[in-house]
């Protein structure tokens, strides 16, 4: 199975430098992706997408993306001006992974849209339209939607490589969204889709996809996994939101589950104390076992 391996880490301010030396070992160890957390109406957090411009240029191989960028703070127009200079930038290492919204009274706060979920998943298929348009150089893009209007811009530039447009969504209307235009599938953490939920929202996104005509196959997958690799191994059961704590060979099984059972080819660990100890065994023992069981 062609399977595919990240990790995620929130941008806090005062642990810059942590985050930093985390993504070069990461680079190093061979891991194919790195997701930061957009969050940017929380003080504590750096900006998402200055910390992935500085991970891309000290990394060479490892592909990075926010986890998942709060489109009510960032127009659409400027993501995908920004996406594609990313890319370009590191010869075709940037992804884009898109969150309708949530936690409204801070984005409010900030100065963003308060939207009722309709309204946000209307945003949402606006903007990615919008995106899209903007990465043809030479056209002018022409979108006029109800949250998003762009009215004869130049597009461009063109990213170096086709950058996935990846939705974290959760509701069964998002998920037929997914199936129909998205590139890829970011599953949000158990905390607001819980694991029992996992399948069923594979097959609505399929079946979406089937509907228009795309392949399911063509969809990225995403597994994002909260929890702990422990050195003995614990009881696992994927319910409900609970973190995973267990050893390796406990953690590898759970992968070749959820890649052979449900379908995910990604899988983005959430460590619960991001550091090197954890990125190691991930790199150096999940990944390997898992790959041996699904080989």
């Amino acid at each position: 199975m062609n399977l595919r391996f990240g990790i995620q880490l929130a941008p806090t301010a005062t642990e810059l430098p942590q985050l930093r030396a985390l993504a070069k070992i990461a680079d190093r160890e061979g891991l194919d992706l790195l997701g930061i957390q957009d969050h940017p109406y929380s003080g504590g957090l750096a900006d998402t997408f200055a910390v992935i411009a500085t991970m891309l240029a000290e990394t060479e191989r490892l592909r990075v993306f926010p986890d998942v960028a709060s489109l009510p703070l960032r127009g659409p127009a400027m993501l995908g001006k920004q996406a594609a200079t990313l890319d370009l930038l590191s010869g075709g290492r940037f992804e884009l992974a898109l969150g309708a919204g949530a936690f409204w009274p801070a984005i409010s706060a900030m100065g963003g849209p308060t939207r009722s979920n309709p309204e946000a998943l209307q945003a949402l298929e606006e903007a990615t339209e919008i995106i899209r348009a903007m990465w043809q150089p030479g056209a002018k893009a022409n979108v006029d939607g109800t949250h998003y209007r762009v009215h004869g811009v130049q597009s461009g530039p063109a990213p170096a490589h086709p950058v996935g447009i990846w939705f974290g969504s959760v509701g069964p209307k998002a998920n037929v969204l997914t199936g129909r235009i998205a590139d890829g599938w970011a599953a949000p953490i158990p905390h607001y889709l819980p694991y029992e939920k996992w399948q069923a929202t594979q097959a609505i996104i399929s079946a979406a996809a089937t509907d228009v005509g795309r392949n399911p196959a063509d969809i990225t997958r995403m597994a994002q996994l909260v929890g702990t690799i422990t050195e003995t191994p614990g009881p696992v059961t994927l319910r409900g939101e609970a973190p995973i704590r267990t050893d390796a060979a406990g953690w590898s099984r759970i992968l070749a589950d959820l890649a052979t059972d449900t379908g995910f080819d990604t899988f983005v660990y959430w460590p619960e104390s991001p550091d090197e100890t954890q990125l190691r065994r991930w790199t150096g023992d999940v990944i390997p076992a898992t790959r041996a069981l699904t080989t």
